[in-house]
């Protein structure tokens, strides 16, 4: 179980008179999230658990990937929809958004299919969460199609458009998240969002997962398609040892003129102790700073 410290009472929250709000992606406790205790099988640390945590620290809102609701990928209960909803929105949080694991960029139409029928039940969790929006990756380029992308994203478009279809009649929007996959670069993310014209669709953009050698570039690009962001402390295409310049993201950010939910997500490094507890207050801080500064 979290320490009694961990579970701190809920902090005033600061008053930032700006129309960016942060949230935190469930995915920076990964391992915390997955862990069972060996006794009974039950989580240690659960989805109610991270909320009350949350509401400890200067959010607004959580970011629930539905990899932790319990019996995933099998959508879970209304019983516990309702549970994880009236938690949140007791502690002051709104829920900014949900996920799934999906493939798009497959070459089976088999799995692509099951990508699009899982993300229908997945649309309708996060429309009985109050989630805005739920967040569909392409997928890894598929094996000898390295320099067939054109081709890939016939494939992609129409899975995606299947899904915003469905969406649309649930009031969920689909957010298409750069992943470092078969969409690596802003070129990709933009041509795909075009070849699947639908209001119903607009981009997640990841900062951490551009490949190119200049991912801001790629941030300012995409930024004004965005409806929710997943910000990560390090760009991929600068290397894993260059922090992300936060208070440029935020610039980025307000120039693109979005507003809502910015969520925050930390991650381990590769021979490096990693604690979230620690890591997502230190990111909010340093991104509570850059807004202030970017904002003023």
């Amino acid at each position: 179980m979290v320490t009694t410290g961990a579970l701190a009472q809920r902090s005033s929250r600061i008053a930032h008179g700006t129309p960016v709000r942060f949230s935190l992606n469930a995915y920076s406790f990964n391992s915390r999230l997955m862990e069972k205790d060996p006794a009974d099988g039950r989580s240690v640390f659960g989805l109610l658990d991270l909320i009350d945590w949350a509401a400890g620290q200067n959010l607004e809102a959580v970011d629930i990937t539905g990899y932790y609701f319990p019996g995933y990928p099998i959508p879970p209960s209304d019983d516990v929809i309702r549970k994880v909803r009236q938690r949140a929105a007791a502690r002051g949080l709104a829920i900014s958004g949900t996920g799934i694991r999906n493939h798009f960029a497959s070459a089976d139409p088999a799995v692509r299919e099951a990508g699009i029928q899982l993300a229908k039940q997945w649309i309708d969790v996060a429309a009985k969460l109050g989630a805005p929006v739920i967040r569909l990756f392409a997928g890894p380029m598929p094996p000898g199609y390295d320099n067939r992308w054109e081709e890939v994203m016939t494939w992609m478009a129409p899975c995606f458009r299947a899904c915003a279809e469905y969406a649309q009649t649930k009031g969920v929007r689909i957010g298409i998240q750069n992943h470092a996959d078969a969409l690596s670069t802003a070129d990709q993310t933009l041509r795909l969002l075009r070849a699947i014209n639908h209001p119903g669709v607009g981009l997640i953009v990841d900062t951490g997962s551009f490949t190119t050698s200049d991912p801001y570039t790629e941030i300012a690009m995409t930024a004004p398609y965005a409806i929710n962001w997943q910000v990560k402390e390090r760009l991929h295409g600068e290397g894993p040892d260059k922090k992300t310049d936060m208070l440029r993201v935020m610039k980025i950010i307000r120039a693109s003129g979005y507003k809502g939910f910015v969520p925050v997500e930390t991650l381990p490094e590769k021979g490096k102790p990693y604690d979230p507890f620690v890591r997502v207050p230190m990111l909010l801080t340093e991104m509570q700073t850059a807004r202030a500064a970017a904002y003023k």
